[in-house]
């Protein structure tokens, strides 16, 4: 999950590789995607892809805060301070877990 870590731009670790609370963060992200898509009836699909992501973002800032105590202001940066990769990024993920459900 370190592809959805603000302000890391090297390669993605290996899920193995991956500290635990990354992989429970990205667990956690991926309930709550889920939870949202079911509760929504589906309707997410009229959702942007801008709001998609803006949401994942929001869902791992939570997480960030979270597991660690004083981050970086890069760590928990608002949707308009992301880099276009992390945004892209961030709408990728909520679609997929959105085509899953």
């Amino acid at each position: 999950m370190s592809s959805l870590h603000p302000g890391r731009a090297s390669a993605p670790t290996p899920w193995e590789e991956t500290p635990d609370w990354e992989r429970q963060s990205a667990a956690a992200v991926f309930g709550q995607v889920r939870d949202f898509v079911t509760v929504s009836g589906g309707t997410t699909a009229k959702l942007t892809r801008e709001q998609k992501g803006r949401f994942v973002a929001l869902c791992w800032i939570g997480q960030i805060h979270k597991h660690i105590p004083n981050p970086k202001p890069s760590y928990v940066a608002d949707w308009d301070a992301l880099p276009n990769w992390q945004k892209e990024t961030d709408s990728d993920i909520f679609e997929h877990i959105e085509q899953a459900v």
